[in-house]
């Protein structure tokens, strides 16, 4: 009997829940001091647990701010994973960054994970004297899931006009999600994402094939891009993911909108988290840098 994609999911979240934790020796950066405090934030579905980040020291004003989405599928609920890209981040783009703890599926399916994550990056924009960085120079981004979550929170702010993000980043992002996976390949025998994984994850999150063409599931199956804010693109050359990466930077360029792309040879799906490690080094280094030039401006 094979068994629902619900119960698979169940098993994933089991499986690979510390495994996804578990990052590369030399991507750890154990020579940037962690500073955090915990952070709860109520949305229209239900509290969002977050974890804020600060600079390693105090600039004497209230520092910008980058809101964090991790990846896993939409399955896998691990903010910890990003750890070392947060602090990363937070000590050389000087900001603070809130890293969110969203809720995952199956047992919350979209647009949970959506509402949470628009309700979050809304309330750290209007936030800011109360939590202590600067609301109006804002940016969100994410890694694979939540890079996803990253373009869908950037359309709902554009067509609601509740708030401006001044750089959104996607690396590694699954963008179109009604495409059977099996159709997206890989330079490599055995990439990370393997279809079945894949349609566990897609079936879990959003069950109804329906609602899988929504701009808020797939953002590459839209044209109406215009007016997004400017973005920093990261693909990886073996990732399967890569070619739906490569085309969103293309058609939002193509719209008009602001878009840094980079695409890193030699790498996989994750490997800002599993290497290689120059590669993951030299990912998240642009985005830290990125991150300082658009939140400085």
């Amino acid at each position: 009997m094979l068994l629902s994609p619900r119960i698979q999911a169940r098993g994933i979240q089991l499986l690979l829940g510390r495994t996804m934790s578990r990052v590369h020796e030399d991507l750890r950066f154990t020579d940037i001091p962690k500073r955090t405090e915990a952070l709860r934030v109520e949305t229209g579905a239900g509290p969002v647990p977050c974890t804020v980040y600060r600079p390693p020291t105090d600039t004497g004003s209230p520092a910008p701010v980058y809101v964090n989405f991790h990846g896993g599928g939409f399955v896998v609920g691990r903010p910890e994973q990003d750890d070392h890209i947060c602090r990363y981040i937070a000590a050389t783009a000087g900001c603070v960054v809130i890293n969110v703890d969203y809720a995952v599926a199956p047992q919350r399916r979209f647009p949970v994970p959506v509402t949470q994550a628009y309700d979050v990056t809304a309330w750290v924009a209007g936030n800011g004297p109360a939590g202590g960085w600067d609301g109006s120079r804002l940016a969100v981004g994410g890694h694979s899931a939540g890079a996803n979550l990253t373009a869908a929170v950037c359309r709902m702010a554009r067509d609601r006009g509740t708030f401006s993000p001044r750089l959104q980043i996607i690396d590694s992002a699954p963008l179109d999600q009604l495409a059977d996976p099996a159709t997206k390949q890989s330079l490599i025998a055995k990439p990370l994402l393997s279809p079945h994984l894949m349609r566990v994850f897609t079936a879990a999150y959003v069950p109804d094939p329906a609602d899988r063409a929504d701009p808020l599931v797939s953002p590459a199956l839209t044209d109406d891009l215009a007016g997004l804010p400017p973005a920093l693109v990261i693909t990886a050359e073996n990732d399967r993911l890569r070619d739906e990466g490569d085309a969103y930077a293309k058609a939002l360029e193509a719209a008009g909108v602001p878009v840094i792309h980079r695409v890193f040879e030699g790498a996989d799906h994750y490997f800002t988290h599993t290497g290689p490690a120059s590669a993951g080094k030299a990912a998240i280094d642009v985005m830290a840098t990125t991150l300082r030039t658009a939140l400085s401006a």
